[in-house]
């Protein structure tokens, strides 16, 4: 009686296993890792036999799943900065690529089934027709006058649609904050030059650090720049000095404590000073004074000693010992003229950066910002409109 029900339930056996099977093979998480596609990664740019164009960012694209890692070289040993959005989904520079430059790209993605994969991709940039460099004043790490802008001269023309992108590469911070701007310049060299000054005139010990993000960045004219730049530099001392030319005086301060005058000889009614706030550039111990420099042909080649420079131009302090009117008449050719003694005791005292303010002078033209680093000759509503961002 029984034998009926036991042969039905032996064949329905296999059958149940074979449909357990099924399922398992079917359900949910039946596939394996290795049977599941990778992420797609695309590279942009792509690698390849063409180069990839100037001005480029490089991204990274991620198509099912995330990306988990991405590193960047150049084989010029710099590593390459970027972004990675917060589900992983794509990657991008921080900057543009730079000219005649190989970068290799590493990825590391996961699918969204969970298979890791990893990826290698080159690719090699163009050309630039010229190469922009640039040279920076003050000098990294150097200790400067309060009067010291930040000046940054360009070996080749900035194209005037270029100034813009170049000036927001451009950061500088200080510590104390500083409120400050940048304006374009036409330097005395006839080079295109941005500064940087202050509102007022820096706070002695403020500490001042200058990047520019320039890599790939296009110039203009064919020319582009290949690095970024970094540097930085310190206020020192409040050294100030004022020229008052009808009484023939130097008067010098110190955080704002008159520290003693020095008697001299400015420029004749002929060659009158410049006026107006001068920022001290360079400083020589000894110079000839080549009248040729500055108009007068072969008048006179005179040795000269503690010369602090102000313009470009040749407006300078510097002993005069031919001068046997110097503290009487002011009878130089725009120079502020004194005993050997005297020259050296402003040498020593005003740094560069100190800032020379000639009062009283007849020259009423006003002195070019290029012509040395000349950006008090300029109110701070006048110097904010050279900004290119303004």
């Amino acid at each position: 009686m029984h034998a009926g029900p036991r042969r039905h339930s032996a064949r329905l056996l296999p059958a149940l296993t074979a449909a357990a099977a099924l399922l398992t093979a079917c359900g949910p998480g039946g596939a394996s890792k290795a049977d599941q596609p990778a992420t797609k990664v695309t590279v942009t740019p792509t690698a390849g036999s063409t180069p990839a164009k100037l001005g480029s960012d490089i991204s990274i694209r991620a198509e099912g799943g995330k990306l988990t890692s991405v590193e960047v070289a150049n084989d010029k040993g710099g590593k390459v900065s970027g972004q990675l959005t917060g589900d992983g989904a794509s990657w991008k520079s921080d900057g543009k690529v730079m000219p005649d430059t190989t970068y290799t790209v590493r990825t590391k993605a996961k699918s969204d089934g969970g298979k890791e994969s990893s990826a290698t991709s080159k690719f090699t940039t163009e050309k630039a027709g010229k190469v922009n460099k640039l040279t920076n004043t003050p000098s990294g790490g150097a200790t400067v006058g309060t009067g010291m802008p930040v000046s940054i001269l360009f070996d080749n023309p900035i194209s005037k649609d270029r100034q813009a992108d170049i000036e927001r590469a451009l950061k500088v911070t200080t510590q104390p904050k500083v409120e400050g701007s940048w304006g374009w310049v036409k330097d005395y060299s006839g080079k295109d030059r941005i500064d940087w000054r202050p509102k007022d005139y820096w706070p002695s010990g403020t500490k001042v650090s200058v990047k520019g993000a320039l890599s790939g960045i296009n110039s203009g004219d064919g020319g582009w720049f290949a690095r970024d730049y970094n540097f930085g530099f310190r206020i020192g001392a409040d050294h100030k000095a004022v020229i008052d030319v009808p009484s023939h005086t130097m008067t010098m301060y110190e955080n704002g404590k008159n520290v003693g005058s020095i008697r001299g000889s400015a420029g004749s009614p002929q060659d009158p000073t410049r006026g107006g706030v001068h920022t001290v550039r360079s400083k020589n111990a000894a110079e000839t004074m080549d009248s040729a420099t500055i108009g007068h042909g072969s008048e006179w080649m005179l040795d000269s000693k503690w010369v602090t420079h102000l313009t470009a131009s040749g407006t300078f302090l510097h002993s005069a010992p031919w001068n046997k009117s110097v503290g009487v008449e002011n009878n130089s050719h725009g120079c502020f003229g004194m005993t050997t003694s005297d020259a050296k005791r402003a040498y020593d005292f005003l740094t560069i950066g100190s800032t020379v303010e000639v009062k009283g002078t007849t020259n009423t033209n006003k002195t070019d910002v290029g012509n040395g680093l000349e950006v008090w000759q300029e109110n701070w509503d006048q110097w904010k409109q050279r900004s290119a961002l303004n």
